[in-house]
């Protein structure tokens, strides 16, 4: 369990790249906290650098865009998911749950 920020300093609409191996990207799209793996999966470019809309996230180099709940891309050039991580919030503070911790690859 990796503590990312306080619940108020990550507004709805932002993101924050937390600088684990490998990297994670963490919104808060419309109020709900989600975590996927930041690096594209067409090519290498950070996905907390790209545009929310609602559950979705567009990377900033080619456009391909990815669901938060599930990783999945929506649109070429993406084929692969990205890993999803479970997120909590305790106390106020967010926690990134990586997926390898529970044995599970989303």
């Amino acid at each position: 369990m990796i503590p990312v920020c306080r619940l108020e300093d990550l507004p709805a609409g932002e993101s924050v790249r937390v600088d684990t191996t490998p990297p994670i990207a963490v919104f808060n799209a419309e109020g709900e906290i989600y975590a996927i793996d930041d690096t594209c999966s067409h090519q290498d470019a950070s996905l907390s650098e790209g545009w929310l809309e609602g559950c979705l996230v567009e990377c900033p180099l080619h456009a391909a865009s990815f669901d938060l709940r599930t990783g999945q891309p929506t649109c070429l050039p993406a084929r692969r998911a990205v890993r999803t991580h479970r997120v909590s919030v305790d106390d106020g503070t967010i926690h990134v749950h990586l997926a390898a911790e529970e044995g599970s690859a989303a």
